[in-house]
């Protein structure tokens, strides 16, 4: 038998291939990053053929690394940056435009018309979403009212529409699959998460086909085989989960009540809530965390935060007070405090809990004083006071407080962010010995799905502590900075 499993981790800004042994321990990686395209202020693409060549590129060479051939793999798992839409034409199999990324604002105008409550109350009821540019459903309208012959090619059933793990999956497959997981359609705002099926009215609301859209198939089982031809061997495709989902079962939040913080190009908090949506009450989301064979649907409510280790690029590639994301927590620790400066960073608007894609980001408190060791460490902070927003309103939504969150990501591996974290929280912040969490949990479905763990719910190897942060600072200072916080929030808020 074949023990090894090959995850494909897409993200935002790279694409990343994992290999796996069969038990759960990473044996080879490779990545690749891809440009960013920015036509217009608030728009952000990305060329989706690139996307596919750098994952496909990364994907041979993990195998190539872990000195084994594609034939040695047993299945690939697929994870993803969700809501990023592709459109592409079925009779060439190329994309009619670049994809539209998640963090992309253009359809905020038409977003906002879906606010008026009767709409609003729909959507939310069908999608556990609110309008907001972020979900796919606005991308794929806006393709198909601005590139010449789409609306025409789509009503001929010529053009198909795919987050990416849809787009990867029809790439391996050389064509033959055109699927999406439940946790994926979760996110178009198209998909009833109650039925757990495409919604007709949502269709029609915003113009789109129904024989656009990809087959919904389970989290965790074979939906048909990467091609000989593309990969050198085929291989069943296994498992696929969004990038958050993936974290959360990586995690192994598998209960009720269980919750994880992924640091990434945003920040995204999940709390599992079993079979049973959970409907916010804070503005949070309601979604799918993942769908195994004859099992019930599991859910989860989700705070998304749009900017994250995005900050520290931006104090990277923008100011250029660093030369490398690491040097962040240096120059951050360097200083005892940030001098009262608050960074908000809004670049892209305001996620959960305040829904706000027309506020932008602001540095305030700067005096003479103001260093960029004091910017540096207020933009580690502001990461952290979102981060604790989100916290706030899902203790609410839950009715009790949190023991403690699990942390993963890029940014976990900063001891001096996660202590803040932890300090700004209130609670213990926990770090996994395996913090890339997310092309675990692809692999963990995917091996699970072609019976490579046997009987296991999740990975053969139980969850492990790294280390664990406890907060060291008292509740008054807390208070203190978590009320500068909200009060720098309403000065940046369009409306204000």
């Amino acid at each position: 038998m074949r023990k090894y499993v090959l995850a494909l981790d897409q993200g935002t800004t790279s694409s990343r291939a994992i290999v796996f042994d069969d038990k759960c321990r990473a044996v080879a990686s490779s990545q690749q990053e891809f440009d960013q395209v920015f036509p217009q202020t608030g728009w952000v693409e990305h060329d989706a053929e690139a996307i596919w060549s750098s994952q496909l590129a990364t994907a041979k060479e993990a195998i190539r690394r872990a000195g084994l051939e594609t034939s040695d793999i047993s299945a690939i798992g697929i994870t993803n940056q969700r809501e990023t839409s592709v459109v592409w034409d079925r009779r060439t199999g190329k994309p009619i435009h670049n994809a539209i990324v998640w963090q992309d604002r253009r359809t905020a105008e038409q977003t906002d018309a879906l606010k008026a409550p009767a709409t609003a109350k729909l959507i939310r009821e069908r999608t556990g979403l609110l309008p907001d540019p972020y979900f796919s459903a606005s991308k794929v309208g806006w393709l198909l009212d601005h590139v010449d012959g789409a609306r025409d090619a789509a009503r001929a059933g010529h053009l198909a529409f795919g987050t990416m793990d849809a787009w990867l999956v029809y790439r391996l497959t050389d064509g033959a699959v055109h699927c999406t997981d439940v946790s994926n359609a979760s996110r178009t705002m198209l998909f009833d998460i109650h039925k757990g099926t495409w919604d007709d009215d949502l269709l029609a609301l915003f113009d789109i086909p129904n024989s656009m859209l990809p087959e919904i198939v389970d989290s965790s089982g074979v939906v048909g085989m990467a091609s000989k031809d593309v990969l050198g061997a085929d291989v069943p495709i296994a498992g696929l989960a969004g990038d958050q989902q993936a974290a959360l079962f990586g995690q192994q939040c598998l209960d009720p009540g269980m919750a994880k913080n992924t640091y990434g190009t945003g920040c995204f908090m999940l709390i599992q809530t079993g079979a049973q949506p959970v409907q916010s009450r804070s503005n949070l989301l309601t979604t799918v965390a993942w769908r195994l064979g004859d099992q019930p649907m599991q859910y989860a409510l989700e705070g998304s935060v749009f900017i994250g280790g995005a900050a520290v690029q931006w104090l990277r590639d923008g100011l250029e007070i660093i030369h490398s994301a690491p040097e962040v927590n240096d120059l951050a620790q360097s200083v005892n405090d940030s001098g009262g400066v608050i960074v908000v960073p809004a670049f892209v608007g305001l996620g959960a809990p305040h829904w706000d894609p027309g506020a932008r980001g602001a540095v305030l408190g700067i005096t003479r004083g103001t260093t960029k060791a004091h910017i540096a460490r207020a933009t580690l902070e502001g990461i952290a006071f979102q981060v604790a927003d989100v916290l706030e309103a899902m203790e609410k939504d839950m009715g009790c407080p949190l023991a403690e969150l699990r942390v993963d990501g890029g940014a976990a591996v900063s001891d001096l962010l996660m202590q803040m974290q932890a300090d700004i929280l209130g609670i213990d912040v926990v770090r996994p010995k395996v913090t890339e969490t997310t092309a675990l949990g692809a692999a963990c479905l995917a091996g699970l799905a072609v019976g490579l763990w046997g009987d296991s719910c999740a990975s053969p190897v139980p969850w492990a502590l790294d280390r664990s942060f406890s907060p060291v600072m008292g509740e008054g200072d807390r208070r203190e900075k978590r009320a500068c916080w909200l009060r720098a929030i309403e000065r940046i808020r369009s409306e204000s």
